[in-house]
């Protein structure tokens, strides 16, 4: 027994078995789920609810029928899969924001355009809409093929025979593994006519086709923008169009408005207002004041109220380039044929839909013939039994039963079966009291019925007229005006954020531990309290400048963030900011080491740790997009961004072993933000920790060693050579103490150094620093750990730069949690 269930084990790949299994799982859900079939342009679960409806006689001349009562009978008779799947497909048969032509007509809640669910089933009731006979008309006619059910309990159509192009009226949309469709609303009346042109012409060219159907032809409206994507998608099934809000500028009581009535398809209208709604609160486009959805039982309208000079074509334009007012609608015209998924152009769809419309009548029309020739043969009985009425009954009443009868007229008279059955069933009084002339009428009739089939499945032509004149009967009943507008050209839509940024004068500071903030400048002349800064740090750059400029701000591991001055926080001049990284993420370890007001025309200076150096012109940092960091300069592992100043007629490096550099910055090529540069310093054990720009106005080089030492050098007792040389000695080589150089920048009469240490941050005056020469070791300024030493920031606007000179402001002896810098001390040597 154990040996016999062994031999019955087989093993298998379990790739084999998964790939198997998915491709039947695929071929499922392909055929019998998410693509329509092209002759009908339904899917099997919208197929089987009009089926099931129109079996229950809940179609339109009838009364309403609870959906919950529908939903039960498809899933037990017919979808045996999730009851919301044919709920949530009938809802969708039933929104007119949906379908051109609703196919159920559903009485309660629906759902809405704003997103809104439907009512649920138990509380809503159903019919079929009008036009969905025109889709099932003559469907007991065996006209179409028919399958068992899950459950082999009953029947149910394959298709339905379908009196017009339903799949390119109504469009499709779904998505099953591996293909997916998406096949836009077109014009009834359009459609009806192409095919029409179609069945006379059928080797016409898309051009002809063209001419008659525009393109799609949305619920919604809107406006539809790129002939070239109607014929890409009307030629192979695939193209891509523009979809346009439709707008007008109005001026209501003295203000002007945008009104959008109409808008794109299949975009939630909800979703639509609030999105403009929050550009409006982010300002992140000025002159909007008011966004309301006054959309009511008279149609759609969505108005936005502009502010008093608000340039209303850029606002339109933005809105249509940031929001769902303009979308990208893609052909994909996937549907069934012959049981397998194809992508079809329109030529193929409406060839598909004619081929099966022929077989619909033709199958019509054997189904009628037979029928018309049953009652003639039938009705030929009759008038013969009455021609022989007394003779007949006899017969009747002599024979022992029915079957006797039948015998008995058949072998004696001549009748058929078919015609002694009738006339054995007629009851003796219906016999007697029928009159002949009736019967001959009718006789005549459907001689001319049965001649009218013969003659249509026998002739061509007749059948073609036929279709066409069923085609244009459901085009009268049915059409209505297009919706949609077609444009040829894409409306190319040029928006210049800048010109959308309200102008204004704004103060932006910048400190040495990355926080940022933007004061306007009305608040900062207003201001009298203090701003707050961080524990030990201090104000690197502050500048004078309008919310349409832009910042530069470069970091120590090579690069650049490139900041809109609108997009940083609003603050007041008391307020702390916000750091730089909620702007533009940067690194945990990655500094701020300078910043700029971006000009073009200027040029910056980069110069590395290990005495990389380049020129680079500003407009070459100029980026669409301020979202991440670029590079400013290409960097070896260990190597990091020392200094970036504005280029000046000089360029002085120090290192960190006591030696200076000094040569023409004429040297130094000008290359692009990407690129490693050139030699500036030989650096061998020793690391450049400064390089300055000198100008006019510089007079000479501060020092500051680890020793807590200072001086100042006259950059005129300066020895000038070339780039990439060891340089000369700023401090004389000591044998008992070890000086080293901590930081150098050039200075003038006026310039406030800020020293940082562990504990605060002092300043004092250029006056204070001793001028020494290059041999000396410096004059000690304090007795505290020394951490950096920097310049007091110049106050910069476009254009030029302030000299700023503040007191000196005496060290504190406790540290608070937040260091409080007066605003009189910011502005008692500077008018702004």
């Amino acid at each position: 027994m154990e040996n016999e269930i062994l031999k019955r084990i087989q093993d298998y790949a379990l790739e084999e078995i998964m790939g198997d299994r998915f491709g039947k799982y695929a071929k499922e859900i392909i055929l019998d789920r998410a693509i329509p079939d092209v002759r009908d342009g339904l899917k099997p679960v919208q197929r089987r609810i009009l089926y099931a409806m129109y079996k229950a006689g809940n179609t339109s001349d009838k009364g309403y029928i609870k959906c919950a009562a529908t939903v039960g009978d498809v899933l037990g008779k017919f979808h045996p899969h999730g009851d919301s799947s044919v709920y949530d497909a009938m809802v969708r048969m039933s929104q007119w924001w949906k379908q051109n032509h609703i196919l159920v007509d559903i009485h309660g809640n629906n759902g809405s355009m704003d997103g809104d669910g439907p009512a649920a089933y138990r509380y809503t009731e159903a019919r079929l809409a009008k036009i969905s006979n025109e889709l099932l008309k003559d469907l007991d006619k065996e006209t179409v093929s028919w399958a068992l059910n899950f459950d082999d309990r009953f029947l149910e159509p394959t298709v339905l025979p379908a009196k017009f192009p339903n799949l390119l009226v109504n469009g499709a949309n779904g998505i099953s593994a591996g293909y997916a469709t998406n096949i836009p609303p077109h014009n009834l009346g359009e459609i009806i006519e192409a095919t029409i042109k179609r069945i006379d012409s059928p080797s016409c060219k898309l051009e002809t086709i063209l001419e008659i159907v525009k393109g799609p032809d949305f619920p919604t409206g809107g406006i539809v923008e790129g002939k070239e994507g109607i014929i890409s998608a009307f030629t192979k099934g695939t193209g891509k169009v523009i979809v346009r809000a439709k707008t007008e500028f109005k001026k209501e009581k003295g203000k002007e408005q945008i009104i959008i009535s109409e808008i794109p398809f299949d975009v939630n209208k909800a979703a639509l207002v609030s999105k403009i709604d929050s550009i409006r609160i982010d300002k992140k486009v000025e002159g909007i004041s008011e966004v309301r959805d006054e959309t009511d039982r008279e149609g759609l309208q969505i108005a936005i109220d502009l502010k008093t000079g608000a340039n209303k074509e850029l606002i339109l334009n933005y809105l249509f380039k940031n929001t769902d007012l303009q979308i990208s609608y893609n052909y994909n015209m996937v549907s069934i044929v012959n049981r397998s998924p194809k992508v079809l152009g329109i030529l193929e769809i409406l060839d598909a839909y004619i081929a099966h419309y022929k077989d619909i009548i033709i199958k019509r029309t054997t189904f009628e013939l037979k029928t018309y020739e049953k009652e003639f043969n039938i009705v030929s009985g009759l008038m013969k039994a009455i021609s022989i009425l007394d003779e007949v009954i006899k017969v009747i009443r002599s024979s022992k039963n029915k079957a006797d009868a039948k015998e008995n007229l058949v072998n004696k008279f001549d009748f058929n079966i078919e015609q002694a059955e009738a006339i054995v069933t007629l009851q003796l009084y219906r016999l007697t009291n029928t009159d002949i002339v009736v019967l001959k009428e009718r006789a005549e009739e459907l001689q001319k019925l049965i001649e009218r089939c013969h003659e249509i499945l026998s002739d061509e032509g007749v059948l073609k007229s036929l279709m066409k004149s069923e085609l244009r009967e459901v085009k009268k009943n049915y059409a209505v005006p297009r919706k949609t507008e077609i444009k040829d050209e894409i409306t190319e839509i040029k928006v210049d954020l800048k010109d959308m940024i309200p102008k204004e004068d704004v103060i932006v500071v910048v400190t040495n531990d990355g926080y940022i903030k933007k004061v306007p400048m009305k608040s900062f002349k207003a201001a009298t309290d203090e701003t707050t800064l961080k524990p030990g740090d201090f104000v690197r750059n502050m500048f004078e400048l309008n919310t349409r400029d832009y910042i530069l701000s470069f970091t120590s591991l090579g690069n650049y963030l490139f900041i809109p001055v609108h997009t940083i926080t609003e603050c007041k001049w008391k307020d702390l900011g916000k750091h730089i990284s909620n702007l533009i993420m940067i690194k945990e370890n990655e500094r701020i080491i300078n910043s700029f007001i971006f000009e073009k025309g200027t040029s910056l200076v980069l110069t590395s740790k290990e005495g990389m150096i380049k020129k680079v012109r500003m407009e070459e940092f100029e980026v669409s997009r301020c979202s991440k960091p670029m590079t400013s300069i290409k960097l070896k592992d260990n190597d990091e961004l020392i200094s970036v100043q504005k280029e000046g007629k000089k360029t002085l490096i120090l290192t960190d072993n006591n030696y200076y550099l000094l040569f023409e910055t004429g040297e130094i090529p000008e290359v692009g933000p990407k690129a490693s540069g050139v030699k500036g310093y030989p650096i061998k054990d020793n690391n450049v920790i400064s390089s300055s720009q000198i100008n006019d106005s510089d007079e000479y080089i501060n020092i500051f060693t680890n020793l807590n030492t200072a001086k100042r050098v006259k950059l005129s007792e300066l020895v000038e050579l070339t780039r990439n040389k060891k340089g000369k000695e700023i401090i004389k080589k000591n044998k008992t103490k070890d000086y080293r150089v901590i930081s150098a920048f050039t200075s003038n009469v006026r310039t406030i150094n800020v020293i940082k240490t562990n504990d605060d941050v002092n300043e004092i005056k250029n006056s204070d620093i001793p001028i020494m020469d290059s041999n000396s070791f410096g004059s000690t300024y304090t007795k505290l750990k020394v951490v950096n030493v920097k310049p007091k920031y110049e106050f910069e606007k476009i254009g030029k730069t302030k000299d700023i000179d503040f007191p000196k402001e005496e060290p504190k002896e406790e540290t608070k949690e937040e260091t409080q810098i007066s605003f009189e001390d910011f502005t008692n040597s500077f008018k702004i």
